[in-house]
């Protein structure tokens, strides 16, 4: 047999009235004892109501908005005779109690039934964000916040006095989202899932190797710089078929003061010429994300291949030195990796970073930025294709180009037109003098 009970408002201390912040429940929900009904909010606390019975909602007479004193009718509850309400639980001495909801039978001369407050409701308390000031939220915004990883601090509230809604909190959620990747409050958070640990030795030998030091390093900052930029690619095929015949003609005089001249030196000159007609791309993001960093300097940086992974030193002031004195630096960087004798001092300061996989092989590929850099040119090996010229096709040199850019700072137009400039110097050398 079943019964109608009403659930009250229980004492709210000295207020004569409090605010209906949220209503929890409607016709027709099934609750548990102890399960949020309505959540009310006093100048200096906010308490959610529990049920004090097991039973299905009949009618909810308070809506969100509304005021409520000690005694008003917040719902009726059909409950099964024999029922019991919560059992009294200890407050902690640390937190006010909320008193429990006055229960009455809707009969006539009704016999108020009361239950202990439990302890969800002492909890309920609203308490001040350490240093962040009093944040205005229901207990049940604030799980919601919890189940999300929100600091409510960081949300404005749209309900009566900047209270703080759920629909705020899934607002706020949405617009951290919409942010650039990396430019969310606090830094970086991925938020990523944990990559599932798998047995491989489950499926045949295996053997253990640790990464180098190196690799452990690059790997973290090449993780960061994928998600913390949105990353554009632009590829050209460049003729460098009389640039190489140049290169080789320059061998033996190059030889004669101990340097090996490859295309890299080429390639840093003609980024000089095109840093400064396109100057973006000789700059850094701001740290507020409002504003560029322009550099008047040309320090550029090469990825150097060494046993326990690639390495970038950094060749300064490109702008002020020749082919050979830049090839000569170039051979010595890259011996100095390689003995492990670099120094940071001289993997610091670079503008732009070059990353030649030319001597190995390859077509196209997609380097990750180096930031705060904002562009870095991936270059592979040349091959003799066949160019037509308008009247018929002609073997030329092609040099594969791929140059990545932070499209918060570049555009495709931009990054088109770098390519194409890049295509024209490196096809004529003599570019350079203009």
């Amino acid at each position: 047999m079943s019964n109608i009970k009403e659930v009250r408002v229980p004492d709210i201390g000295n207020f004569p009235e409090v605010d209906v912040v949220e209503v929890l429940v409607k016709e027709g929900d099934v609750v548990k004892v102890e399960d949020s009904l309505v959540t009310l909010e006093s100048d200096k606390a906010t308490m959610d109501i529990p049920a004090p019975f097991a039973g299905k909602i009949k009618t909810v007479r308070l809506k969100a908005g509304e005021k409520a004193a000690e005694g008003t009718l917040i719902l009726t509850m059909d409950v099964e005779e024999g029922v019991l309400s919560a059992a009294p639980v200890p407050a902690p001495a640390s937190a006010p109690v909320a008193p429990a909801p006055h229960v009455a039978e809707s009969k006539p001369a009704p016999q108020p039934v009361q239950a202990a407050a439990p302890a969800s409701v002492a909890a309920a308390v609203s308490a001040v964000e350490a240093g962040t000031g009093k944040v205005h939220a229901s207990p049940s915004v604030r799980a919601f916040a919890r189940e999300l990883g929100v600091d409510l601090s960081l949300v404005n509230g749209s309900g009566p006095k900047r209270r703080i809604l759920k629909e705020d909190v899934q607002a706020f959620v949405k617009a951290e989202l919409a942010k650039p990747r990396g430019a969310a409050a606090g830094g970086l958070s991925l938020g990523l899932t944990a990559m599932p640990a798998v047995d491989f030795s489950k499926y045949g030998e295996v053997e253990i190797k640790a990464l180098s030091k190196i690799k452990k390093i690059s790997g973290a900052n090449l993780h960061r710089n994928w998600v913390a930029a949105p990353h554009i690619t632009q590829f050209e095929e460049v003729d460098i078929t009389e640039l190489e015949i140049f290169r080789k003609s320059m061998l033996d005089e190059a030889a004669k003061q101990g340097v090996k001249l490859t295309l890299l030196p080429f390639l840093m000159k003609a980024l000089v010429a095109g840093m400064k007609a396109f100057p973006e791309f000789n700059a850094s993001l701001a740290a507020d994300g409002e504003s560029l960093v322009l550099k008047k300097y040309f320090h550029f940086g090469f990825a150097a291949d060494t046993p326990d992974g690639l390495v970038v030193p950094v060749i300064r002031d490109v702008d002020q030195k020749g082919l050979l004195e830049i090839a000569r630096e170039l051979s010595a960087l890259s011996a100095k990796a390689r003995e492990k004798k670099i120094t940071p001092g001289e993997m610091q300061g670079g503008c732009f970073t070059i990353s030649s996989l030319g001597g190995i092989g390859g077509t196209y590929f997609t380097p990750i930025l180096n930031l705060p850099e904002v562009a870095i040119l991936g270059v592979s090996r040349s091959t003799m294709k066949p160019v037509w010229n308008g009247k018929e096709f002609v073997p030329r040199l092609m040099l594969p180009l791929s140059l990545s850019y932070d499209h918060r700072v570049i555009d495709g137009a931009l990054g088109a037109r770098l390519t194409s400039f890049l295509s024209g110097v490196l096809g004529d050398v003599r570019r350079l003098l203009l």
